[in-house]
């Protein structure tokens, strides 16, 4: 008998013991080690050996009885030592095919082409799971974790094995998941050379992450028709663009996608994936000043108060004791390395939302059906003004709605210096990359917003005003004061006019002063009183009908549309 058939019908007898009750893993493994010294020794050839290392690397994998368990250190970098040296084996030897479509039956070990039984796509898959668990049993904040997050480059290099080994012998479909597997170590990746390479610090010829991306997307888009790789390729695609500042591709890559309509439908892992995406393409937004995008990418994942468990970082602390196996499964999906800082996603909501809100707030001051933007940010502000001893502000949310404060009254200074100063640098800005210009744009941006929230709120004051008074005032060059007043009138924000050789706004006077707005909303309450009484008297007297209801709601509606706007 062939020395490779003894070895494989003592394999065979191995890997058969492995369901009985009496086995012992760990004696399991080591007879398979026995194994591989004795094919070594006497040389049986390559697709022995490699058999015999699957077959280890199977064993090591099925060694915790609880699957959600990770295995011990030494059995992980065993595993990691096993399927590098069977992945140079096959890479080395052209002959060798491992194919879940070869049968036991089929399987050649003495003459090539070798044919082995088994899928190693499938083994990487399960590597890969296993390097989370290893993460997450870990304590976040301890040695240990740095000391296995050092793995990934290990667990990177196999990936690219395996992507080596399946171009020459894998079908398209297998590529486009072990491409997947690269994507998903990639995706949430800063690459500093991306931004050099922007400024013209770096030449073009410099391969960068983002090219990578590009690369293994696009071939999962060209080649995968299951929908569940190609929205993960999209999402993933999309979070390395915003976390570079590619805020266009990104824009129109999730636009162009249509997500938002389907992706209620998907697993709870993509559901997750998109969550944290809309979150970086709002972090991505606000560095590039479009305030209205950042607010709407983050008003949905802010509004329900579970950012934590939307982005799988965890679960509010008042329903640890609450946990159900859903709950759990969702805290567990992304390792600590993974995730998005929370208190800088709230503070960049919390701040667009003040841009936007306080000059909308000063703008309709008087009108009795103003609407909230943002509910949260509202909330926040009102709570503060009911306080009845106002201290200095300590936490992040106290700086926000003080400057809010301060901007409401036009002080553009002191609302700069609340949101930007030692702490809330060391807090949330210095996180940013190239701080300073997320920093200069800032304050840019609350000049021009309190300049609007003081046109808004003192404009009645004046008769006239000086262009160049105001560029002084908010420290910010005459054009731009021109441009931003220029379009305030132009929307019919500001009733004005710009007197060009004088250099002024000349203001109209056509707003309602305070006691003619009370008077225009007391006149709407009184017409809604008079219409609802006449309704109840029809309504008793059985003369009413949808004739009359119709009637009743258009006089309502004229009223409304031609109330008096001012009041001489």
């Amino acid at each position: 008998m062939l020395p490779q058939i003894v070895a494989m019908k003592e394999l065979n007898e191995i890997i058969a013991a492995c369901g009985k009750k009496r086995t012992v893993r760990r004696e399991q493994i080591e007879h398979l080690h026995e194994l591989q010294s004795i094919a070594d020794t006497h040389n049986l050839g390559p697709a022995v050996a490699v058999k015999i290392k699957f077959s280890i690397v199977s064993s090591i994998f099925d060694y915790n009885p609880k699957e959600s368990d990770a295995m011990k250190p030494e059995y992980w970098s065993k595993i990691l030592e096993c399927i590098t040296e069977m992945l140079e084996m096959l890479l080395s030897t052209k002959d060798i095919i491992i194919a879940k479509v070869v049968s036991e039956k089929e399987e050649e070990y003495e003459m090539p082409p070798y044919k082995i039984h088994g899928c190693i796509l499938t083994l990487v898959e399960r590597l890969d799971e296993e390097f989370i668990k290893q993460l997450k049993e870990c304590d976040p904040h301890s040695n240990e974790y740095v000391e296995r997050l050092k793995d990934e480059k290990q667990v990177s290099a196999i990936i690219d094995k395996v992507h080596e080994y399946l171009e020459r012998q894998g079908t398209v479909s297998e590529l486009c998941r072990v491409n997947l597997h690269k994507i998903e170590h990639l995706y949430y990746k800063f690459d500093p050379n991306v931004l050099k390479q922007k400024e013209g610090e770096l030449g073009s010829d410099v391969e960068t992450s983002v090219q990578v991306m590009e690369k293994l997307c696009k071939y999962v888009y060209a080649h995968d028709g299951a929908d569940r790789l190609r929205t993960r390729a999209i999402l993933s695609h999309i979070y390395h663009h915003a976390l570079h500042d590619n805020w266009l591709q990104a824009r129109d890559l999730i636009l162009m996608s249509h997500l938002q309509e389907t992706i209620q439908h998907f697993d709870l892992a993509t559901q997750i994936l998109y969550n944290r995406t809309i979150a970086q393409l709002g972090l991505c937004a606000f560095r590039h000043a479009n305030i209205k995008n950042a607010h709407n990418c983050l008003v949905n994942l802010m509004v329900t108060g579970k950012v934590k468990e939307l982005l799988a970082q965890g679960l509010l602390p008042q329903k640890q004791h609450e946990r159900s196996k859903k709950q759990e499964t969702i805290e567990e999906q992304r390792p600590f390395h993974m995730h998005i800082n929370l208190e800088l996603l709230e503070c960049v909501y919390l701040v667009s939302a003040m841009l936007i809100e306080i000059p909308y707030i000063a703008a309709h001051e008087f009108d009795a059906r103003k609407r909230m933007i943002s509910k949260i940010f509202y909330q926040q502000l009102r709570s503060s003004e009911r306080q009845s001893l106002v201290g200095p502000p300590e936490s992040m949310r106290d700086y926000v709605a003080a400057a809010a404060k301060a901007m409401r009254n036009g002080n553009w200074l002191a609302c700069n210096n609340f949101i930007i100063n030692e702490k809330m640098n060391a807090k949330v800005w210095d996180l940013f990359y190239q701080a300073g210009k997320v920093r200069d744009m800032l304050t840019r941006l609350i000049k021009q917003e309190a300049l609007r929230t003081y046109l808004f709120t003192y404009s009645h004051v004046y008769d006239s005003i000086s262009l160049s008074k105001l560029a002084e005032m908010f420290q910010l060059k005459q054009p731009i004061v021109h441009s931003i007043i220029s379009k305030m009138i132009i929307n019919e924000e500001l009733m004005a006019s710009l007197d060009d050789p004088m250099e002024t706004v000349m203001m109209h006077r056509s707003e309602p002063n305070r006691l003619q707005s009370l008077a225009l909303q007391l006149t709407d309450e009184v017409n809604n009183l008079v219409d609802s009484d006449e309704l109840i008297f029809e309504m008793k007297q059985g003369n009413f009908s949808r004739r009359n209801q119709r009637h009743f709601r258009n006089r309502r509606n004229y009223n409304r549309q031609n109330r008096p706007r001012q009041i001489s």
